[in-house]
């Protein structure tokens, strides 16, 4: 199997996840579309997981662009790093909520091979940029442990709203202020 039609795999898991979500991630479904027979797939992806790790991995990469893309417009590289984990927030629930089915996957270890086809290479980068950026607003606490509950907190607050739950309960039409919150839940008041 060539490069090219690896990549086309890819393609069109990627497109296929973004439309239609995690549950139609399916080799015989993926092979269709790409217009090669459902066995094609096993002789670059010998497992379906192999398979969603690298349409998973594509998330994580596209995430930590859209990151420091956002970071670099911002002027805010040499900022405090309170000021730099609030766009990275702000990018998440953006990406989130705009690609549901791919931040689904993302984060369904249940479902990936992490440790195949550069996924932790991929996505450990971008918790240990947020780690590092904790590690310095609370120098005080355990920045992985922060971090990991900033993500769960960050990661509730897409969900229920792509579910439409929090505008339901809150009244809010922005996700900003349940993002300043989470924010100084887990960093404490801004100056500090």
């Amino acid at each position: 199997m060539s490069d090219s039609l690896r990549t086309r795999l890819i393609d069109v898991g990627v497109d296929l996840v973004t439309s239609e979500g995690v549950h139609a991630l399916t080799l015989r479904e993926i092979a269709r579309r790409a217009g090669v027979s459902h066995g094609a797939p096993r002789r670059y992806f010998p497992t379906h997981l192999e398979l969603l790790s690298a349409i998973a991995r594509r998330g994580f990469t596209e995430l930590a662009a859209r990151g420091s893309r956002a970071i670099e417009d911002s002027g805010l590289g040499m900022a405090e790093p309170r000021e730099q984990i609030a766009v990275l927030g702000r990018v998440y629930l953006d990406f989130a909520l705009t690609n549901r089915g791919m931040h689904e996957l993302m984060f369904r270890h249940d479902l990936l091979e992490s440790n195949t086809l550069g996924l932790r290479e991929a996505s450990l980068p971008v918790f240990a940029l947020l780690v590092d950026l904790v590690g310095r607003a609370r120098p005080d606490a355990d920045a992985r442990v922060v971090a990991g509950s900033l993500l769960a907190n960050l990661y509730g607050i897409a969900q229920l709203w792509s579910w439409g739950s929090l505008q339901l309960a809150t009244g809010a039409d922005d996700f900003g202020p349940l993002l300043d919150t989470a924010l100084a839940a887990h960093l404490g008041p801004e100056g500090r």
